[in-house]
């Protein structure tokens, strides 16, 4: 595998090396000792699965709080989707700042999401499935978000929004110089 940091700290763009012949190819997705040499969360406890119908869907920016407060490693298995990450660490040089990442299902992808980071994609085509392990068990009470629309982020989605869940919808705004969420 090939790490490439990006421009927020501690989130990585993964991309597999296939070995291949003319039947097809292998590649490693994760490996333990490859994300523990690069300072990775490896153990992921609960692998998730999404599908979205339509072109423009939106979902998140999510995160958990806490203890349960989670790294994730997004694939997208079929389709196109572009990966928004949001550093919401309060001591992170790279503070509320968001990088977009072009997942698809040929080019095998992975983007790390590490602890602290508020994480959505905009499916580009339409029926997407994208997987992803998690580090945290799912924990309703310790679930926030961002909304996809919110100026003090300011992402620029690749195409109009033509879907978004109602919860996704009411997560309130970032307020400046509020307290960091982590």
């Amino acid at each position: 595998m090939i790490f490439h940091e990006t421009t927020l700290r501690d989130a990585m763009l993964i991309e597999p090396e296939p070995r291949g012949d003319d039947r097809g190819f292998f590649a490693r997705m994760m490996c333990r000792e490859e994300f523990a040499a690069h300072g990775l969360i490896s153990d992921f406890v609960q692998h998730n699965m999404s599908f979205s119908r339509c072109k423009g869907t939106v979902r998140g920016l999510h995160f958990q709080r806490g203890a349960y407060a989670e790294a994730k490693l997004m694939r997208c298995t079929r389709g196109e989707i572009v990966d928004v990450i949001v550093d919401l660490r309060g001591t992170s040089p790279t503070y509320l700042k968001h990088e977009a990442f072009h997942l698809t299902a040929e080019n095998h992808r992975l983007l790390y999401v590490p602890p602290g980071f508020a994480h959505g994609f905009q499916t580009l085509t339409d029926d997407v499935e994208v997987f992803y392990p998690v580090s945290a068990a799912y924990a309703p009470s310790m679930e926030g978000g961002l909304r996809h629309d919110d100026p003090l982020v300011g992402i620029s989605w690749p195409l109009d929004v033509s879907g978004v869940s109602p919860k996704d919808a009411s997560w309130p705004f970032l307020q400046r110089g509020a307290p960091p969420i982590f």
